[in-house]
């Protein structure tokens, strides 16, 4: 089941098959920080394995966003982004004020997500600092062909 909302000329959907892979692609290989030279076919299993947002100006995709998630305790919001040409009208908030509402995702304990440079929209979600942090551990893989600076220091 899909689900969709509308604000003026945009609507924010979770139907997987209006998103159009080559803008989410070349936005995150592109032009993102955190997931530079990440594969098309990599983006089509995130994507197949985590709830998405799309967000759309008509039939034009202009954002973007997806959860990963049990359903039951903890959700991970990732790979958020609206295009450049669209931004300061709102919609990183309003894809968030949808996410953070929807039906299917609520009552966790737990939300987490990572960003390097939006800690005020986030804030405005309840999003803070890691309260624990000593207790968080990751594992990454730097072979890995997904090449960012989002896991290196600055």
């Amino acid at each position: 089941m899909t689900d969709e909302w509308k604000r003026g000329d945009y609507t924010i959907s979770t139907d997987n098959a209006r998103l159009d892979l080559n803008v989410i692609h070349d936005y995150l290989s592109n032009h993102s920080y955190w997931a530079k030279g990440r594969s098309l076919e990599t983006i089509r299993r995130s994507i197949e394995h985590s709830l998405a947002f799309g967000v759309y100006k008509g039939r034009e995709q202009v954002g973007f966003a997806r959860v990963v998630t049990d359903y039951a305790t903890f959700a991970w919001i990732a790979d958020v982004f609206i295009l450049d040409s669209f931004r300061g009208g709102g919609l990183g908030t309003w894809l968030m004020e949808v996410i953070i509402s929807h039906p299917e995702l609520q009552g966790f304990r737990r939300w987490t997500l990572s960003t390097k440079d939006a800690h005020e929209l986030y804030r405005k979600f309840g999003f803070t600092e890691l309260m624990r942090p000593e207790r968080w551990m990751e594992r990454h893989d730097p072979k890995t062909q997904e090449r960012s600076d989002y896991w290196r220091d600055e």
